[in-house]
């Protein structure tokens, strides 16, 4: 770890340096199929932008897309760290939940509302906390991911509610892309865990594709040192950091037929006394269970000029966390339950058009909060509601010239808390030369304050707010993407993004009990620069450096201008490379994570973070071995979390390992 100004200043000038990458051809050229050219990468087709397959290049988006093999030969164990080696994304852990901030906002403990994670196009956001859940809480196993495909900036155009700050589609395996049985096994260190998966997969002669998995995971967790503040408690909280998880999911199609279904089991014990319980005290964890289920049918029409989707969806989330509080037993839960209709129809029969019309339906059945007090039954309080959004959208790709296409969006969406909202979209796409792509985007997005932000009140930690409105958010970005070889793609990023209605969590006056208010107005103005290098012997350099300047657009009575963990830079660095002639592949990651307020403005340094992995999968056939060293060089660093704990920082793992192997019977 290091806060001095002469180590930040050599940091920026190694990310600058590396950001001038050389395409150099290897010597001896050596097979290998765990990597992907550059070529191949590139033309991997996106579906999370507008709901139909696309050309990275033609996405009104500056896309990011992560693949299995790239997750792999990182050895990233949850979708958060598969999604902090991205361009403006920086995460944080609170030790019971993984958090994403993009483009440098990100309140401590947010829930992740501002940013919509789907499965193969289905919506994860339950329909009590609007939570998108990126750490062991995301219900399917890391290793049953194909692809992860980010979208930053405004979705809303497509897909309405949560998507302020961009799209997280999550691309599952196919049964043939199994084909026979996997069998998993892993051992973590020093949090003493174990997991294990088996899977199997197959594509039958009539063309049904089948997968069927099963994972768990369980560990004790590391002994950790707390100082509980107010509560005048410090110690060491002796196995109170474990977590307990399992998972099962199911892919069938058959033709235009699909259908995913995915259940996942988590229970993580709290051991930093989540929401000011008592501290040191055992037996107190969040627990969710979380399932999700989609039937999809596809057609073409028309001579295939004329594609029609139609898509039922249903989820259930149900949370609870029994809590101790002076003593008394005290369990706060919530049940949610959601269903609905995606309709979609995509045509090509209009010369240099691609125009998309679609509806979606969303009954949110049941949005349940409890309150029981063991203390006080008279206060116990159960919050019971429902309710319903729908949107129509609209959308042309239309090729004005062949060098020059045009992206034009709309969403109207209705919802039962704050009525109607617009989205807009427009994107420029201009192919200057072959080499050289420039986009000019324009996006808006809106999000409704969810039921626990409008409606929770048990008069102790928190009252409601039934005069809460939305937040919205208007994006504009330019992006630059240069093929400076065949090896080595160049791309900058220049957005500014203004938001209006922010949604946190105050004081309310007359009670002085917490409570969701709308807020100050905030602007940000930011760059990125990316670099992707391919070599010919197997090896892949991707790298990022972030700039973020973002504030409150008037402070008011605020005594602080940026928003709590806004890190003002960011640096990514991941290489990977076969290691030659003994079958074995290096992935090597380097993260740099600028200073950061926390709720108390307490300024935490800036570190640095190694981590390294080591994977053959050559030795013997279907036999992986791979060995993952995580935070290399053992840094130690805190990251914020939100001001409803007892204290406003918290310590993150220090070094830490993983042994796993997985065998493929075919």
């Amino acid at each position: 770890m290091f806060s001095t100004p002469n180590k930040k200043n050599y940091f920026l000038l190694g990310c600058l340096g590396a950001l001038i990458s050389f395409d150099v051809t290897a010597v001896e050229k050596i097979e290998d199929l765990s990597s992907l050219s550059l070529e191949q990468l590139l033309s991997v087709n996106v579906i999370g932008a507008s709901k139909y397959e696309q050309k990275q290049s033609e996405v009104a988006a500056a896309v990011s897309m992560v693949t299995r093999k790239e997750i792999k030969a990182f050895g990233w164990r949850t979708l958060d760290e598969i999604l902090a080696s991205l361009p403006g994304i920086h995460t944080s852990s609170d030790r019971q939940y993984s958090y994403i901030g993009a483009r440098g906002f990100g309140l401590p403990g947010d829930f992740n509302t501002r940013v919509l994670l789907t499965i193969n196009g289905n919506r994860v956001n339950d329909a009590v906390y609007d939570q998108a859940y990126i750490g062991r809480d995301f219900p399917i196993d890391i290793d049953l991911i194909e692809r992860v495909e980010f979208i930053p900036g405004p979705g809303g155009a497509v897909y309405g509610q949560n998507a302020l700050f961009g799209v997280v589609n999550v691309v599952t395996r196919k049964g043939s892309n199994v084909n026979g049985t996997e069998v998993a096994a892993a051992y973590h260190d020093p949090k003493i865990g174990g997991e294990g998966r088996a899977t199997w997969g197959k594509k039958f002669e009539n063309g049904t594709d089948a997968l069927i998995s099963f994972s768990g995971y369980q560990a004790r967790g590391e002994d950790h040192f707390y100082d509980f503040g107010e509560a005048g408690v410090s110690g060491v909280a002796k196995k109170m950091d474990g977590e307990r998880d399992k998972e099962a999911f199911t892919h069938l199609e058959n033709g235009g037929f699909s259908f995913d279904f995915s259940y996942g089991d988590r229970r993580k014990d709290t051991p930093n006394s989540a929401y000011q319980s008592d501290p040191l005290i055992r037996g107190q964890y969040q627990r969710d269970r979380h399932l999700l289920t989609q039937v999809q049918y596809q057609e073409d029409f028309a001579e295939n000029t004329l594609h029609f989707t139609s898509r039922a969806f249903l989820g259930r989330e149900r949370y609870s966390m029994p809590l101790m509080f002076d003593g008394f037993s005290n369990v706060q839960s919530a049940q949610s339950d959601w269903q609905g209709v995606d309709l979609r129809l995509l045509s090509t029969n209009f010369a240099d058009h691609k125009l998309l019309f679609g509806t979606e339906y969303q009954a949110n059945s049941r949005q349940q909060q409890k309150f029981d007090d063991s203390s006080t039954p008279e206060f116990d309080t159960n919050m019971t509601k429902s309710g319903y959004r729908v949107g129509v959208y609209v959308q042309d790709e239309w090729a004005i010239l062949k060098t020059l296409t045009a992206t034009l969006g709309m969403r109207v969406e209705y919802n039962d808390v704050i009525g109607q909202q617009l989205s807009p979209r427009g994107g420029l796409i201009w192919q200057a030369t072959s080499d050289l792509t420039l986009k000019g985007l324009y996006g808006r997005a809106h999000r409704a304050p969810n039921a626990y932000e409008r409606n929770y009140d048990d008069g102790v930690t928190q009252v409601a707010n039934l005069n809460l409105n939305g937040e919205t958010i208007d994006t504009f970005e330019l992006v630059a993407d240069y093929r400076w070889s065949r090896n080595l793609n160049l791309r900058a990023s220049l957005y500014h993004w203004e938001m209006s209605g922010l949604i946190e969590l105050e004081e309310e006056a007359k009670s002085e009990i917490a409570q969701y208010q709308n807020g100050d107005d905030i602007k940000a103005t930011g760059v990125e620069f990316s670099t992707d290098t391919t070599w010919d012997f197997g090896g892949r350099l991707r790298n990022s450096v972030a700039y973020q300047d973002v504030s409150y657009v008037d402070t008011g009575s605020r005594t602080y201008m940026v928003p709590h963990n806004s890190p003002l830079w960011l640096g990514k660095l991941n290489f990977s490379s076969p290691i030659f002639e003994t079958g074995v592949r290096v992935g090597y990651e380097f993260q740099y994570y600028g200073d950061r307020n926390t709720s108390q403005n307490e300024t935490l340094a800036a570190y640095n973070l190694s981590n390294v992995n080591l994977m053959a999968d050559k030795w013997v056939k279907g036999l992986e071995l791979s060995v993952g060293i995580y935070n290399l060089f053992d840094a130690r660093y805190k990251q914020p979390i939100s001001e409803s704990n007892w204290m406003s920082s918290i310590d993150q793992d220090g070094r830490n390992f993983r042994l796993k192997a997985l065998y493929a019977f075919q």
